[in-house]
């Protein structure tokens, strides 16, 4: 079940870049993005209440509050950044640059979750890799 979220997640984040490409024309970034993030809080809160998961608010540990928090401030700068890159460049650049995500996750769950990386995982990364230098180029 994981792999149809994760490409349903796909689907959308593909949608995204398509259609900030579109809205932010003539918007400054930072204020898209803020909208952006708005309708993204609405969205979220609205599916804690319908699944009825606001109970656990209380529950959630300090070491996950901080670990939250700190994910927020990556998640807001990642979205400032996209943004910009979005509205400056093409989306078919800027899309395959921001999915070197992937490659810097491989690499920072190797070093602080100690994830094992195996010949498969490293030939993706290095494909992907070689595939934006090909798309940037």
């Amino acid at each position: 079940m994981w792999f149809v979220f994760a490409l349903a997640s796909a689907v959308f984040a593909a949608l995204t870049s398509i259609l900030a490409k579109v809205g932010i024309e003539g918007v400054n970034s930072n204020l898209a993005t803020a909208l952006r993030t708005c309708v993204v809080l609405v969205m979220a809160w609205g599916m804690v209440f319908v699944t009825n998961a606001q109970g656990g608010i209380v529950s959630i540990s300090r070491k996950s509050w901080i670990f939250l928090i700190l994910s927020g401030l990556a998640t807001g700068a990642s979205w400032l950044c996209y943004y910009r890159a979005l509205q400056i460049g093409q989306a078919s650049k800027v899309v395959p640059v921001d999915k070197l995500s992937v490659v810097i996750t491989l690499v920072l769950a190797f070093l602080f979750l100690h994830e094992k990386v195996n010949a498969k995982s490293l030939i993706g990364c290095l494909l992907i890799g070689a595939g934006t230098l090909l798309m940037v180029l």
